[in-house]
């Protein structure tokens, strides 16, 4: 069973960057595709950004394409979300995801 664990997330001014991570369990991290996703409050749950498992191909949500940038290190089991150019719309609790296992979430707040 995979384990995920986020982290990096905190209060951040507009056009600031924060770089989040998820560090997962399990021998076989390299073998999945891995997401990020966000929820605001009040909204659903919304697609950020994925990546295969090479770490080659890279996907996004047109709303953060070209300000968020999603990478993985296999030998560190774990994958990143380096968010640029920060918005208020931005803020929501930011969770990881493969095969359908959610991490707890890490806050991002961006203030105007």
């Amino acid at each position: 069973q995979v384990q995920l664990v986020e982290s990096g997330g905190g209060l951040v001014q507009a056009g600031g960057s924060l770089r989040l991570s998820c560090a997962a369990s399990g021998r076989t991290f390299s073998s999945y595709s891995m997401g990020w996703f966000r929820q605001a409050p009040g909204n659903e749950r919304e697609f950020v950004a994925g990546v295969r498992r090479s770490g080659g191909e890279t996907y996004y949500a047109d709303s953060v394409k070209g300000r968020f940038t999603i990478s993985r290190d296999n030998t560190k089991n774990t994958v990143y979300l380096q968010m640029n150019s920060l918005k208020p719309e931005d803020t929501a609790v930011y969770y990881c995801n493969t095969l359908g296992i959610w991490g707890k979430g890490t806050l991002v707040t961006v203030s105007s």
